[in-house]
């Protein structure tokens, strides 16, 4: 998420909302770029203020996408993102994206899969902290004995993304908060 040093830099931070099947996401821009996707409740969710202007423009691709994902139709994301991060972060978001669609690891094993393999709790907290859930599926990592641990956007939601990654389809369609509601 952007901080104030990105502002001071003259960074356009945007962002719009969308309802979904696990509830409305935030989506975030920063220069055009998804920086941002954030539920309801997350942990770890940073404040409003920092989301900048309420401006569908920059999100088309993204919300497309994620309608056809939640539609069963999409499997993999291909959206330029600008996760902010430290280097490790990075290097744990950037594994997450390449868990395939409909497939779980653990921590330990995105360790290993990253070089570390005594990271396993770093990668759990750099999991935690992934600020483009969905897209990169931090709810696809779960725990070493099979159990659903450690989602920021809470466990009934993972177990749904996982449900609906298992099944290819949830049937419960995505609009845009702005056409249901009229939010802005």
């Amino acid at each position: 998420m952007p901080t104030s040093s990105a502002r001071e830099t003259s960074a356009h931070v945007t962002h719009t909302v969308v309802d979904s099947p696990v509830g409305s996401l935030t989506l975030v821009a920063v220069d055009g770029v998804l920086a941002g996707l954030y539920m309801e409740q997350q942990r770890h969710r940073p404040a409003e203020e920092t989301f900048g202007d309420r401006d569908p423009a920059p999100f088309g691709a993204v919300t497309a996408q994620l309608r056809a994902y939640f539609d069963g139709a999409l499997t993999e994301f291909d959206l330029p993102l600008a996760p902010r991060g430290t280097p490790f972060q990075r290097v744990v978001w950037n594994a997450l994206r390449e868990i395939p669609y409909g497939q779980t690891i653990t921590y330990g094993e995105l360790a290993d899969r990253i070089g570390r393999p005594a990271a396993a709790r770093a990668v759990g907290l750099a999991n935690g902290r992934n600020p483009i859930g969905i897209i990169v599926p931090c709810h696809r990592v779960i725990g070493s004995t099979g159990d659903l641990t450690g989602y920021g956007g809470g466990i009934d939601r993972k177990r749904h993304l996982l449900t609906l990654e298992a099944r290819g389809n949830t049937r419960a369609p995505m609009t845009s908060v702005a056409a249901s509601a009229a939010l802005w």
